[in-house]
This record gives C-alpha cells, structure tokens and sequence, in this order.
C-alpha cells in the first residue's frame, strides 16, 4: 500500500532568551557612553584647539591618546575576562571611563586633557571588545542573527545623535559638557550591572582554564600593545599630514609591523597566548577580520569625507554638518531588523554581499555633488548608504563567532576589533591623502577633489565585495542531541 507523501515542517522559530535580551540590554546601557564620547569629540578639535589657545597638531593628540590607550587596552580584555570574570571586568572597565570623563570635563590645560582621555581609551578599549564577547557567550550561538540587532544598536545610534549632540553643545554650552553627556549612562550602566547582571565566575573557577588562576603573558603584551599603538600613531600622522612619507609616519609604521609580526610569532608557539592567534585559521574568524580592516577603506572611509563635504564644498557649519549626517544613521537603524533577523536565515555571507553594492552604489552620487545639488537627494542617497552600512555591520559581527567555544569567543572579539581598530585609522589616513592629493592636482578645486576620493571610496568596494565571498554561507540545523552544557554556535556552510 503507497504510503502519502510526508510533508515538510519548518522548524520552529528560535525565541530569544529573554535573560539574554535583557543582558544585552544592561550592557548596551553602559555602552552608549563610549560610542557617544567617540562621535562627540570627533566634531570639537577644532573649538578644543581655540578654548585651549593650543595648536591644531596638538589638539589632535585629544584623539590619538584615546586611540592608543584603547589599542593597549583591547588586547587584555580577553585575559581580563578568564582572570576577574565578566561581570567584575565590565564595572571596573566603566568605573575607569567615568573617571576619565568627570576628569576630561575637569580638565585645567590641554596636557590633563589628553591625559584624562588616555584614562577614558583604557577604560574604553576594554569594554568594547568585552560587549560582543558577554552578550554572545550568554547566548549560547543561538539565534545569533537577531541578537545582533541588539549588539549593534549603539554603534547605529551614536552616529546619528552624537554629532547632534556635540554640535549643540559647542554652539550654546561649554565644551566641558561634551564629557558630562558620558556620566548618566557610566552611572546607570554600573546600578543596572551591580544589581541585574549575573555574577559569572572566572574561567578559572569554573574549571576551564585547568585549575591555577589565568596569568597575564607579558612578553605578549609588550609586543602586541605598543605594536598596536604605535601603527595607530604612524597612521595617524599620516593622516594629519596628508601623506606616507614623512619620517613620523615611516619610522612608526615599520617599528609596528615588525612588532606585531614578532607577536604573531611569539604567539604561534606559545600555549596560551594573550591573543589566540591560531583562531584566524577558522575560516569565520579570518573573513570577518579581513572585511572589517578592509571596511575602513570602502564602507567607512567616507565618514571621513562627508562631513568634510558639507563643511568645505556646501559652506555648512559643524552642527548642521553633523543634522545633515541623520539621515544615514536612520537608514542604518531601519535596516537593523530586516537584516538581523535574516542573518540566521540566508547566513552572513549573502546580506554583507547586498549591503556592499549598497553602500558602494549610493556613495557615487556625491562623485557627482556639488554646492547646488538638492539636499533633500543627497539626503535619500544617505538614507540608503545607511541602510548598506547596517546591513553590513550586523553579520560582521556574527561572522566573527562562527563555530566557537565559550572560551574562544574572547579572542575572537580582540582579533576583529583591532582589524576593524587598524582598518579605519589605516583607510582614514589613505583616503586624506588622496582627497589632498585630488585637490593639488585640480589646482585647489575643493569639488573635484571631493569627486575623486568618494570614487576611490566607492572603487574600495570592489574589493570588499570580493572578500565577502569568503564569508560563512548559510548555517546548518545543529544536531538535536547536545549536552545540556554544552556552548552551541552557529555552523555554516564551508562552500
């Protein structure tokens, strides 16, 4: 007797834990502070240099202290995280950024200035990486897709209200409030975590590490910290100079590479390394490192470029210089749900892979702008480059954490962090170079040297369309069966 046919049943949807959503949701409170200092300073150098009576060269350095604290500070979170544990990491690394905010808003001369921001890059640098890494090894590797959506939220939103916000306080404040934006959130991330979050215990303790507390790997991090940081300050020098060959950019650069080389070295012969090196074998691991340092040049290379548009070629103030940047970060944020919630479905491979035509077709425009092109036009390109650059950002991050243990997710979160840290300094320094050279060779023309970096921006994309081929496809329905304790991650396809 013919039996019928059996029909297919599509598997559940996957809920979302809710002691996971609301573990996100404390962090992110907390969070909020970095993004928003990062994008809010970014708009006062100028104002700080005139306040200060200092030079623009050192002014800069109220960024590039920051920058290099947070390359130090990167690379000890994840043995941070195995020594202390997370919950005590996380309030330390916040107790550091609010010290250096109330001290930055204190600050009596420019030298305690970029000191205090140096204590803020420490605490910063720390709790970054350490967000993703909490969030995700509370999850488990499940539904990871739309958990993102989460993750990403301050990254999304800092663009759109901190220039606002540093516009407006430097028009009708003093820029000492730009640091006090930092304090209720600092406070409010502390209450929340001291009261809500779970008290993890060290790795150590939960016997995954093999008994003895974690030690700290000295010689790792006298070559990876000022390796890291010393790449950073020749690629931003570069940057401030417009160019690769002046000795300050050269003699860092090489030092840096050679440091991190030796690193690399070091590391793939060492036990237990501060930074599990071998991780970028993992095919997950090494393609989304490799798009987020190359997304400095295609995707994000442009935040350089656009405000600099509207204020030199449209004669817009820096407060309507950061309103008229709005739209992107909209677009960004209503691309948060369509494409988190698809990552678990189509994998990262697919929405990177849309969002980088995106965001390369919608840059083109302003290779076309000039003074008097409609603002509500390029305000409809903004709005969908923003919603290319979400899709891109949210299966970045998933992409890193394909496939890994508990224990492993923390290295990959210092890997991709400092490739997305180096990426955006290095592909900053490329395209103000170019936009430098672009207006010499059009003899001082401020439109057509804007034309021709956003099409070397756009161009970058080529490339990063093709390292998204690299990425995980589409995951697999993991085995029914597993331990009950088991740390489940996404499994993709490896073609």
């Amino acid at each position: 007797m013919a039996t019928a046919p059996k029909s297919r049943v599509k598997p559940p949807v996957e809920k979302l834990d809710p002691k996971v959503v609301k573990t996100a949701l404390i962090l992110i409170v907390g969070a909020m502070a970095v993004i928003f200092d990062t994008t809010i300073v970014s708009v006062a150098l100028h104002t700080l240099a005139v306040k200060l009576g200092t030079s623009v060269a050192t002014i800069q350095w109220v960024t590039t202290g920051y920058l290099l604290a947070l390359a130090i500070a990167v690379p000890l979170s994840a043995w941070g995280l195995q020594r202390f544990g997370g919950k005590r990491l996380w309030m330390f690394s916040l107790a550091v950024f609010l010290i250096g905010s109330i001290g930055s808003s204190l600050a009596w001369n420019v030298g305690s200035l970029i000191g205090w921001r140096f204590v803020q890059g420490v605490g910063g640098g720390l709790m970054l990486p350490l967000l993703a890494t909490l969030i995700f090894q509370a999850a488990g590797g499940k539904s990871l897709g739309r958990l993102v959506t989460y993750v990403a939220l301050p990254a999304l939103l800092g663009p759109i209200l901190g220039p606002v916000i540093g516009g407006a306080i430097l028009t009708h404040l003093s820029w000492r409030f730009m640091f006090w934006v930092n304090v209720p959130f600092c406070v409010a991330g502390l209450l929340l975590a001291w009261r809500y979050l779970a008290d993890d215990a060290p790795f150590h303790a939960q016997g995954m590490a093999g008994g003895p507390k974690a030690k700290l790997d000295v010689p790792g991090l006298l070559l990876i910290a000022p390796g890291t940081s010393v790449l950073l300050y020749g690629l931003a020098n570069a940057g401030t100079s417009a160019g690769f060959g002046r000795p300050d950019v050269i003699i860092p650069l090489v030092i840096g590479a050679a440091l991190l080389a030796a690193f690399t070295w070091y590391a793939l012969r060492k036990a237990r390394p501060l930074v599990e090196i071998r991780l970028l074998a993992k095919r997950s691991v090494a393609s989304s490192s490799a798009l987020l340092f190359f997304s400095g040049f295609s995707l994000y290379g442009a935040m350089l470029l656009l405000p600099l548009f509207y204020q030199e070629v449209r004669g817009a103030t820096a407060l309507t210089a950061g309103i008229v940047l709005v739209p992107q970060g909209v677009g960004a944020v209503l691309s948060r749900t369509v494409a988190g919630s698809n990552i678990d479905k189509f994998g990262p491979r697919r929405i990177v892979l849309a969002g980088c035509v995106v965001v390369a077709a919608a840059t083109v425009p302003f290779a076309f702008a000039g003074p008097h092109t409609s603002s509500w036009l390029l305000a409809l390109w903004m709005i969908i480059r923003g919603c290319g650059l979400g899709a891109v950002t949210m299966p970045l991050l998933v992409a890193g954490y394909v496939g890994l243990d508990k224990e492993q997710i923390p290295h990959s979160s210092v890997l991709t962090r400092t490739a997305q840290q180096i990426g955006g300094s290095f592909g900053t320094a490329v395209l103000a170079v170019i936009l430098e050279g672009a207006i010499a060779a059009h003899h001082g023309s401020l439109a057509d040297g804007f034309h021709v970096a956003f099409w070397w921006s756009a161009g970058f994309s080529a490339v990063v369309v093709l390292l998204a081929l690299w990425l995980p496809g589409a995951q697999r329905t993991p085995p029914a069966e597993a331990a009950p304790d088991a740390q489940p991650a996404l499994v993709a396809h490896a073609d």
